[in-house]
C-alpha cells in the first residue's frame, strides 16, 4: 500500500497538468464561439456532445460513468463562454434592461382572491396600501382580470410553510407567463369562531379553505371535527354568520371573525406556530425594483438523459443558490414544465448571462421576473 502523502503528491501533479489542458480546451472554445458568431452558427449542437459524451464514457473504461459527467459539466462551462461570445439572449437583456424599477402605488387597482377578511385581502393590504382592491371569486378570476387590463396586478398565495405549494396558482402561472413583480411572507395566524352563542364544546363541524384544513389538520383531528373545503377562509367565515349553526365553526383570521360578526372560541390552532404563506405580485408589465435579490423562471427540457442536471450544474457554476422547483405536468403523458425561484440580481453579470443562455438553449423557456421577497 502507498504513503497517502506520496499519492497526494501525485495526485497534485495530475491537477497541474489537468488544470493547464481545461485552459487550453477553453482557449479552444473561445474560438468556436468566435467562429460560431462570424458564421451565426448556433451554440448548442446536441449530437456532436452525445456523441462526445458517448466517446468519453466508452473511452473511461471502469470510471466511464464518471468520466462522462466531468465532460458534461465541462461542456457546459464550454458552452457558457461561447453564449457569452455570441452575446445570446440579446431580445431578452433588452427587455430586462428596459423594466422600470417603482412600481406605482397609487392610483390604480389591484386584484385578490376572496372576500374581506380573507388571507389575500390582508397580503394585498400590506402590498400596496394606498390601492384600491378588488375581489375576485377565484385564482383564475384574477389573472383573467390581469390579462384584460382590469386591474395593475394581482396578489396570490403560491406557497405555505405547512401545507406547501398552491398547486392551482402556479398552473396558471406557468399557462400565462405574466411577470411576478413583487412578493410577501406573511404569518398566518388561525382562530375558530362560531356563532355568539356558540360554545367550543357545540363545534362538530368546520369551514375553511382546503390549505387551511392541511395547516390545521392535527387540530381538526384531535377534536374529531368534520372539515368541509370552502373557497376562502373568510368565504366560510360569513357562511357560518349566515346559516347559524351552533354547531358549525369557521376555521379563519381574526380579521375575518371580527368582520362577520363571529365569536372567537379557540386561538391560535395551525400546528406550526410559525405558519408562513407566501404571495406574489403578478403583472403583465416588467417591473424590477432596485433591491430585487429573487429571480423566477420557467422551463421545459430537451428529452435527453441528465438534462435538468445539467441546467442546475449551470447555477452551481455561477454561484448562484436555488431556493424552490416545481414540476408540473403539459400535458403530454410525462412531459413536465419547471419552475424555479433563486436568490440573484439581473443587473449581475453572471446572473443575467446564464437567463440569456439558457433562454437560447431551452426548447420553452420565460424570464417571470427578478423581484424582491418582503
Amino acid at each position: 500500500m502507498r504513503d497517502l502523502n506520496e499519492i497526494r503528491e501525485e495526485i497534485n501533479k495530475i491537477d497541474a497538468q489537468l488544470i493547464e489542458l481545461f485552459k487550453q480546451r477553453m482557449d479552444c472554445a473561445r474560438d468556436v464561439g468566435a467562429y460560431k458568431q462570424a458564421n451565426n452558427i448556433p451554440v448548442l449542437n446536441p449530437e456532436r456532445e452525445q456523441a462526445i459524451l458517448d466517446k468519453v464514457d466508452e473511452m473511461g473504461g471502469e470510471y466511464g460513468a464518471y468520466a462522462r459527467l466531468l465532460y458534461s459539466n465541462i461542456m457546459e462551462l464550454s458552452r457558457a463562454l461561447q453564449h457569452n461570445i455570441v452575446d445570446s439572449g440579446r431580445e431578452l437583456r433588452e427587455v430586462i434592461e428596459g423594466a422600470n424599477n417603482v412600481l406605482p402605488e397609487r392610483d390604480i387597482t389591484v386584484a385578490y382572491q376572496g372576500i374581506k377578511g380573507a388571507n389575500g385581502h390582508e397580503a394585498a393590504l400590506r402590498l400596496f396600501p394606498e390601492a384600491q382592491l378588488k375581489n375576485y371569486k377565484t385564482f383564475d378570476d384574477v389573472f383573467e382580470a390581469v390579462d384584460r387590463g382590469d386591474v395593475a396586478f394581482g396578489v396570490l398565495p403560491v406557497e405555505n410553510s405547512t401545507a406547501g405549494s398552491v398547486s392551482a396558482v402556479y398552473d396558471l402561472v406557468l399557462r400565462h407567463r405574466f411577470y411576478i413583480v413583487g412578493a410577501l411572507d406573511m404569518k398566518i395566524d388561525y382562530c375558530l369562531c362560531g356563532l355568539k352563542q356558540s360554545e367550543l364544546g357545540d363545534i362538530e363541524k368546520v369551514w375553511t379553505h382546503p390549505q387551511s384544513i392541511s395547516q390545521c389538520d392535527g387540530y381538526i383531528t384531535a377534536r374529531n371535527l368534520e372539515a368541509t373545503p370552502y373557497t376562502n377562509t373568510a368565504v366560510a367565515a360569513r357562511q357560518v354568520a349566515r346559516e347559524k349553526r351552533l354547531n358549525v365553526a369557521a376555521i379563519c383570521s381574526y380579521k375575518a371573525c371580527e368582520e362577520y360578526g363571529l365569536k372567537i372560541l379557540d386561538n391560535h390552532i395551525q400546528d406550526i406556530d410559525n405558519n408562513t404563506t407566501r404571495f406574489i405580485i403578478i403583472s403583465k408589465k416588467l417591473y424590477i425594483p432596485e433591491k430585487a435579490d429573487k429571480i423566477s423562471l420557467c422551463f421545459n427540457l430537451p428529452h435527453v438523459s441528465g438534462s435538468l442536471y445539467s441546467v442546475l450544474c449551470r447555477f452551481n457554476s455561477m454561484g448562484l443558490n436555488l431556493t424552490k422547483i416545481e414540476s408540473r405536468p403539459i400535458g403530454s403523458e410525462f412531459e413536465y414544465m419547471f419552475y424555479l425561484d433563486f436568490t440573484g440580481s439581473v443587473r449581475s453579470d453572471n446572473a443575467v448571462s446564464l437567463i440569456c443562455q439558457l433562454s437560447t438553449e431551452l426548447p420553452e423557456f420565460s424570464f417571470l421576473g427578478n423581484y424582491d421577497e418582503k
